[in-house]
């Protein structure tokens, strides 16, 4: 069989070994060091943000975001409905309630009018969770205005849009208070972990004292608050430090992969994930979406590419469709986008380094589904 095609796996360069080395040499291999200090400075400086906590993932990262925000239990937060669990699944943690908002075809992101919608039966609301769905930036410069007019919180979910730009503005500096992902299949990896990014300095040393066991300044052990067990390890944040070297090169090698399936699948009754002209995604993945009525469906594509030992992904199942929130209020303007992306899409192989003769036979199985 041939070999193997992934969908988004990690890339090593070399210098992620330096930082490591150092880190062996000098024996800081437990949490915190000189690399976790480094890269969080080295992090925030290239995103354009103040402040950075690195963290074990950018769940914890969200996790702690929502505690910032000071949700409690009961209060209504508003969230992205189309994206992964670990987007709303940490409002839940603080005893929160997720009040799912629509998406917009230009971006598959949450929907500006949706979201005054929302305001309109919830006034209350004081936190808001949006999602960059694929590493394409959302209308985030609406969704924070309507947000200040409310007097609510923004949580920026960048995790998917790591050195994405939304008007010339690097994604991660739109909220209040930002998370961002190195989980292995990101566009740059520390293995596992992710980031809280915040202009608040004050925030950001909040959110690394509850990150550490919330541990008071004494020389015994005294808690006066629930901590966590967050921070990020000195070998994991040498990882980091190494890939962030390679960022805008990964950028650029995600970009020429769709591009690919762009000129590649030109013509036939499919279209490309979505984004706006004034927004450069970082095209973490590659989505297509097949044209209504046509016979072929995502899985029929997903199963001939598995066939040939090519994995694909169905696009994210929105949330107001899980089991687990089956419950939960879903706000639409009447489209229902999400539902029907997730019933026409597919995530395409989007590994930076695929060849040109790995993307020719993945677009070769492609086509020969629909001739």
């Amino acid at each position: 069989m041939d070999k193997r095609i992934f969908l988004s796996s990690p890339t090593m360069h070399g210098e992620e070994q330096v930082f490591i080395k150092e880190a062996f040499d000098t024996n800081w291999v437990a949490p915190l060091g000189k690399n976790v200090n480094e890269f969080e400075k080295e992090m925030a400086a290239y995103i354009g943000v103040g402040h950075a906590a690195a963290l074990t993932a950018g769940t914890a990262a969200l996790h702690l975001a929502v505690k910032l925000a000071g949700v409690k239990p009961g209060d209504k937060v508003f969230c992205s409905d189309l994206t992964f669990s670990a987007t709303v699944n940490p409002v839940r943690y603080e005893g929160g309630e997720q009040v799912f908002i629509e998406s917009e075809r230009e971006t598959w992101n949450m929907d500006p009018r949706a979201l005054e919608k929302a305001f309109a039966k919830y006034p209350d609301c004081k936190c808001v969770v949006v999602a960059n769905l694929y590493g394409t930036p959302a209308k985030l410069d609406e969704l924070r205005a309507i947000c200040d007019d409310h007097g609510a919180v923004m949580i920026e979910d960048a995790a998917e849009s790591l050195s994405a730009t939304y008007k010339g503005q690097q994604t991660g500096t739109f909220g209040q208070y930002n998370a961002i992902s190195f989980n292995g299949n990101k566009i740059i990896t520390t293995s596992g972990g992710g980031m809280l990014l915040s202009d608040d300095e004050a925030a950001v040393a909040k959110a690394r004292f509850w990150a550490t066991q919330a541990r008071e300044p004494f020389p015994w052990y005294e808690h006066k608050e629930i901590g966590y067990n967050y921070r990020m390890s000195n070998i994991v944040a040498g990882i980091g430090r190494g890939q962030l070297l390679h960022l805008d090169e990964h950028r650029q090698l995600k970009e020429d992969i769709y591009r690919t399936y762009e000129a590649g699948l030109a013509g036939l009754p499919v279209k490309m994930n979505p984004y706006l002209d004034c927004s450069r995604p970082n095209f973490w993945l590659s989505c297509m979406t097949i044209d209504p009525g046509c016979p072929v469906t995502p899985e029929q594509v997903r199963l001939a590419l598995e066939a040939e030992n090519i994995e694909a992904r169905p696009i994210w199942k929105p949330m107001h469709l899980q089991p687990l929130y089956a419950a939960n209020d879903f706000i639409t303007v009447g489209d229902r986008v999400g539902e029907d992306i997730f019933a026409r899409g597919l995530c395409l192989p989007s590994d930076i380094k695929n060849t040109p003769e790995d993307m020719e036979r993945i677009i070769s199985v492609i086509k020969g589904l629909f001739t």
